[in-house]
């Protein structure tokens, strides 16, 4: 995957949803440290100046011209050159995907078992892939909110962007998607991370941190890129696998806690080592420009939704912070640490301004769990 080289062992990625349900309805609920919103994010308007960049790539790159060969415009975009795009080039995502995906250097990129979407693992309490929510009732090509029960607390998505992307808040909104069940229709405009890819994606060979992944086009601010998708364990299979791995063994096993108004903490553990989608290539980075969303759609396992943070150019890598800090209030900071190297901690090489010289560190897989439930 991405994981800069032998990534931390332990470090779990903590994106707290901060939602709760009561008598039925879910409600705002306190947070620790999670994922976080920020203000109103339109999508790019076409006569931005960056607009105009990403328009002239395309062109230079249709017209056979060398575009990647120019120099990077922003600090975060990938040196590395991708190899020529080829009709017979081979899809990391095996045709699973809306779109392929290459890889560069291509047939290089280490081998597992593709899946879109979530898969139940061991000890996992409950199926990812079963229907267990009702439908709205909506009769109307898109849903209202003053109407539709999948929309409670407003809309999610403005033009296929996620509203309140990126300002630090104390609380948060649960995110619902319309489903299986419901009766508006496929054009719904709070249907977006179920349909999947809508931007090239590539997988890349970087100069320190492993494999990389990388946009081939614009991204605007709020759009969905890709879901982080694998193996739904339980607490217990989870500590198991962090518990048998080496030091040099790489990490993807991701901890996602919900920090309920209760005082409850709903933790969903994934690992994609094995089985799992692209966003196992994803790096860290301590200033990243993806943010990490749970998203729930079928069920109460949450999609693990990767929406822009800020504009994304063509070539940039895309990472997101593994602690789960990235725009959000943090009263505590749990078990996150800063490792010594000592304690296996892992070098960071994101080369960010704000770099913390070391991936993030959580002790708490190495320990029991009690009184926490697991997705």
């Amino acid at each position: 995957m991405g994981r800069e080289s032998q990534p931390l062992p332990a470090s779990s990625r903590v994106n707290p949803l901060v939602g709760a349900s009561q008598g039925g309805r879910w409600v705002w609920v306190r947070r620790e440290s999670f994922r976080g919103h920020e203000g109103s994010s339109p999508c790019l308007a076409k006569n931005d100046e960056r607009w105009a960049e990403a328009v002239r790539v395309q062109e230079e790159t249709e017209k056979g011209e060398d575009a990647w060969l120019r120099p990077p415009s922003e600090a975060g975009m990938s040196k590395e050159q991708p190899g020529p795009s080829s009709a017979g080039q081979r899809d990391v995502g095996r045709g699973f995907e809306n779109l392929p995906i290459s890889s560069w250097p291509e047939g290089e990129e280490p081998e597992f078992q593709y899946t879109p979407e979530h898969v139940i693992g061991p000890g996992a309490e409950a199926d990812p892939t079963q229907i267990t929510f009702p439908g709205c009732t909506c009769l109307t090509t898109s849903c209202l909110p003053t109407i539709c029960s999948c929309l409670l607390h407003g809309e999610n998505y403005d033009n296929s962007c996620l509203r309140d992307i990126g300002s630090e808040v104390e609380f948060a909104r649960p995110v619902f998607e319309c489903n299986a069940m419901c009766q508006c229709s496929e054009q719904c405009k709070n249907r977006v991370v179920q349909r999947g890819l809508q931007f090239s994606l590539q997988v890349f060979k970087t100069e320190k941190k492993g494999w990389g992944l990388r946009t081939l086009e614009f991204i605007p601010k709020g759009r969905f890129v890709c879901e982080y998708a694998g193996e739904i364990l339980g607490s217990s299979e989870a500590c198991r696998r962090i518990r048998q791995q080496t030091k040099h063994d790489l990490n993807y096993i991701i901890a996602v806690r919900e920090h309920i108004y209760t005082g409850q903490i709903i933790e969903t553990f994934v690992d994609p080592t094995n089985i799992g989608n692209i966003g196992r290539f994803l790096n860290h980075s301590c200033e990243p420009n993806l943010l990490m969303v749970p998203i729930r759609i079928d069920s109460m396992v949450p999609r693990l939704a990767l929406f822009a943070a800020r504009d994304i150019l063509p070539k940039e890598e895309l990472s997101y912070d593994y602690s789960g800090r990235f725009h959000n209030l943090t009263k505590s900071i749990g078990n996150q640490e800063m490792p010594d190297k000592d304690k296996m901690g892992k070098p960071c090489y994101c080369g960010t301004k704000s770099c913390a010289a070391f991936l993030p560190y959580d002790s708490s897989l190495y320990l029991p769990l009690e009184k926490q439930t697991t997705s």
